[in-house]
């Protein structure tokens, strides 16, 4: 049987007494039911945007990570993009509404956020998992009161058939979708009529010759970690939410102080390897808005989620180690798409001695995600350093100041 407590515990952040117990009881359970074997990797990660912009969210993601596009599936509201790099990694499937008229609940939850609103399709819709039982799967969770959407709900929705699906987390507003498939087997969804577009194709083409004429085609990796933003008072919940939804285990929490926040990292139990199936972090402010005033701090984090909900804040793509033109990779990467017209929040910081370099794409326009590029040195296991997150932090707490003002003056 996994024991997804004796993976070693990392950070400084203390936790509540209550997450410490329930944190233990959920995972000891989770184990002895069996759910911990039963749920594998991330197999796909799904994100929905505005109508008409699909074609070009796939051109910028084909050309800033190693994603290819595969095929497009018709539905009746929906067209999906498939982008795949390999059956080792997760899919991305790329989700345009037709008219913008349509209505749901993932509208809804952008709708009640200022920033939100300006693009009420537009938002990170969660994660699918391999499962090996999902009809066990299921009636586990049923069990703990994990609510699922109906088949009928799924068919309205738009959402793969052949999937199980939890309703949006209260805490992060993210799915998590549960499907059977062999691994051997390729991944195939239930989403409507499958074809090769040919506006999709040319922006494809086009993003992987821009790729190889600056020669960071072979330096790209695939996703390294997701990173989710929830209000302070939800950190743990959120947490030990996902923990009860999945099989990653607790890998631990830093507290960053002078930007007023933690990070909170989860990963699978059965894969190492974060390019397999990405770790999860969870990053929320350590005190409320309201007393921000009281306290004289910053609140990055609390300002993102008031103006675009709970939501993910930034997918990181992984970048080799080594060296081009005597310079990092990443440094090499990002000089490369700056050139191509690319904005970042920041410089890259970090360095070798410190054995992480990190940095933030601007938001797409398109999705309002970031793109984190993430080179590791030598045997470096963690996720940042504390001064790295800081100035990350910071970064991001100005360019979302400067988008919630750009919002307020469209209004």
């Amino acid at each position: 049987m996994t024991r997804s407590l004796e993976f070693p515990r990392y950070g400084d952040k203390r936790n509540s007494p209550f997450f410490e117990e329930y944190l233990a009881k959920l995972l000891e359970e989770r184990d002895r039911a069996g759910l911990t074997e039963m749920i594998r990797q991330i197999d796909a990660l799904m994100i929905t945007v505005e109508p008409g912009n699909s074609v070009a969210y796939v051109g910028e993601l084909c050309l800033m990570t190693p994603y290819h596009y595969l095929v497009t599936l018709e539905s009746e509201q929906h067209d999906t993009h498939v982008l795949r790099i390999d059956m080792s990694a997760p899919d991305l499937l790329v989700r345009e509404v037709k008219d913008p008229k349509t209505r749901g609940i993932f509208r809804s939850l952008n709708e009640v956020y200022p920033i939100g609103a300006s693009r009420p399709n537009s938002r990170y819709m969660g994660e699918i998992f391999r499962v090996t039982n999902p009809h066990a799967v299921v009636e586990l969770q049923r069990s703990r009161d994990v609510r699922f959407f109906n088949q009928d709900q799924i068919r309205r929705l738009e959402l793969p058939g052949n999937m199980a699906v939890v309703k949006p987390s209260p805490y992060t507003h993210n799915i998590v979708g549960y499907w059977e498939r062999p691994e051997t087997d390729i991944r195939v969804y239930a989403l409507g009529l499958s074809s090769i577009r040919g506006d999709v194709d040319a922006a494809y083409q086009q993003a992987k010759e821009t790729q190889a004429r600056l020669g960071i085609d072979g330096v790209l990796l695939p996703i390294d970690h997701l990173a989710t933003r929830v209000y302070s008072q939800n950190r743990e919940a959120a947490i030990l939410e996902y923990l009860t939804l999945t099989s990653y285990y607790y890998w631990g929490s830093y507290d960053i102080a002078d930007q007023n926040s933690s990070t909170n990292v989860t990963k699978s139990v059965h894969h190492a390897n974060e390019l397999e199936s990405p770790a999860k972090v969870f990053t929320a402010a350590n005190h409320p808005y309201f007393v921000n005033h009281l306290l004289g701090l910053p609140s990055p984090t609390e300002q993102f989620v008031r103006n675009f909900g709970p939501r993910l804040h930034h997918l990181a793509v992984a970048v080799t180690d080594g060296e081009l033109g005597g310079r990092p990779h990443i440094d090499y990467v990002v000089d490369s798409l700056r050139r191509c017209g690319q904005d970042f929040l920041l410089d890259v910081i970090g360095s070798k001695e410190e054995g992480l370099k990190q940095i933030f794409s601007s938001a797409s326009e398109y999705s309002s995600l970031i793109v984190e590029y993430v080179q590791r040195f030598g045997d470096f296991q963690g996720f940042f350093t504390k001064g790295n997150v800081a100035n990350l932090t910071h970064a991001a707490g100005v360019d979302e100041t400067l988008r919630a003002l750009e919002a307020q003056a469209r209004t």
